[in-house]
């Protein structure tokens, strides 16, 4: 699953606008005229001030659990193709299985002051097309998202063209308006501009394609420059000298978006299903791409940083678990990486990257899992100060269990709204997540206890 930028805008029109890199996570501030209801957050779909979580999954569905005033609540909703006005077939889909909701982004899109949900399918059939794709937006209201009134984007459809293989939202163009990015399973990114209608329309429609020698993975949003607008970072399998690899593509936001420079993150065997963020680890003023490896020495795992610069990315560094500081040592098939979110939890300004570990041998269970919590400063992303979690942990409830992955979801995020960074950890899309609070100084296991809610929501 792919870490997302979260998307800030209020139903009235903007008189200012500002960007910044927050936390790692990417947010508009804007200064409005009156609005009755202001969306504060990207997520908060029912308007009450609470952020709400949306929890991407497996099985063609998508879970939506509702903030309060302390934290995740206890009112959720279940959404599938069978729910009353999405359209599409719920179940297979032409052996493939049922993608609906395995990819979710939030933003206001229609600007009326209740944050939305679009939902990915890049298996659906569409007129007769299978695996074309989809991508069906929930309006937010007052009592929250409802399918009632879902709206399907428009696109030509095609057989197996995979559209909705990752969506992310942000205003790519820089005009205040939240836009909506989607790649397909081909070598094409289109970007949906504000705003959007329930009746379907959108703004201006852009696609984006890079040559047959590369395949779309994923999307990473978030500002790498810094103008005003959000960039991309699509995530990739690339060809080179008759050698497949793991690449990024990058994408410069603006009134035009232009098609910027293809790196190798892997030369030699590429993630298939790699996860990014975008966060200025070092605070230079520039979003920096932290993007998963973890086919990187024999599967050991690892993180690539490509730094963020004036015109966009610029050179890139690894971490591993051989990283001077981090507590673990790197071993075949631990999967460094696997999981990332970014978020500042010792509150010294530089946002710190969790990275999840799930296939790592916790004393002597295998496959038992953990997180490493990174430090950012001044030279980026080190192991010096880091912090390592696992069912071990003292504080932290269970016990290490044989092949439960514990470390395959990870967020930070304030769970419990008490100002600090929290960090969350889920071993799969079905059991509770684990969270262990932040102090301000650090993340803990003080305190640690199992929640109600998935670490698969976007950031």
């Amino acid at each position: 699953m792919f870490t997302r930028s979260t998307f800030r805008l209020t139903q009235a029109s903007a008189t200012a606008v500002a960007v910044a890199l927050t936390g790692g996570l990417l947010t508009l501030s804007v200064s409005t005229a009156s609005a009755a209801t202001p969306a504060k957050y990207a997520d908060d779909f029912n308007g009450d001030g609470f952020r709400d979580f949306a929890v991407a999954g497996l099985g063609g569905e998508v879970t939506v659990t509702y903030g309060t005033a302390t934290g995740v609540g206890t009112t959720t909703k279940t959404f599938t193709q069978s729910s009353a006005g999405i359209p599409g077939t719920a179940g297979d889909a032409g052996g493939y299985g049922d993608a609906f909701g395995e990819d979710v982004a939030t933003a206001d899109l229609n600007r009326d002051g209740y944050a939305d949900l679009a939902v990915a399918d890049f298996t659906e059939k569409v007129s007769g097309k299978a695996s074309s794709g989809a991508v069906t937006i929930l309006w937010g209201r007052k009592t929250g998202l409802t399918g009632t009134d879902a709206t399907r984007l428009k696109v030509t459809a095609r057989s197996d063209q995979g559209f909705g293989k990752a969506i992310e939202t942000g205003d790519f163009n820089g005009d205040g308006k939240a836009d909506l990015a989607i790649a397909d399973g081909l070598q094409s990114v289109y970007v949906y501009r504000g705003g959007f209608a329930k009746s379907g329309t959108t703004g201006k429609v852009t696609k984006h394609t890079l040559d047959a020698t590369f395949e779309n993975t994923g999307l990473v949003a978030g500002k790498v420059t810094k103008d005003k607008a959000t960039d991309l970072h699509v995530l990739g399998q690339g060809y080179h000298g008759d050698k497949m690899t793991q690449d990024a593509w990058f994408l410069r936001g603006g009134s035009t978006i232009k098609s910027g420079k293809v790196t190798v993150v892997n030369s030699s065997t590429p993630d298939y299903s790699p996860t990014g963020v975008v966060a200025d680890f070092d605070k230079d003023g520039y979003g920096d791409l932290a993007v998963s490896d973890t086919r990187y020495n024999n599967k050991a795992g690892s993180v690539v940083v490509w730094r963020g610069g004036s015109t966009g990315p610029t050179t890139k560094y690894r971490l591993t678990q051989s990283t001077a500081g981090v507590t673990t040592a790197a071993t075949a098939r631990d999967y460094f990486g696997s999981a990332l979110s970014a978020g500042d939890t010792n509150r010294d300004g530089y946002p710190d990257l969790a990275v999840g570990v799930p296939y790592e041998t916790v004393g002597s269970v295998e496959d038992a899992g953990g997180v490493h919590v990174l430090r950012g400063g001044k030279s980026g992303l080190t192991g010096k100060n880091s912090q390592w979690f696992s069912r071990a942990t003292a504080g932290v409830p269970g016990n290490p269990g044989r092949y439960e992955n514990f470390g395959s979801l990870v967020r930070l995020r304030d769970l419990d709204r008490d100002g600090d960074q929290d960090l969350l950890v889920s071993s799969n899309y079905y059991d509770p997540g684990v969270l262990l609070p932040g102090t301000g100084s650090a993340i803990t296991a003080t305190g640690a206890r199992e929640l109600n809610v998935v670490a698969a929501f976007p950031q």
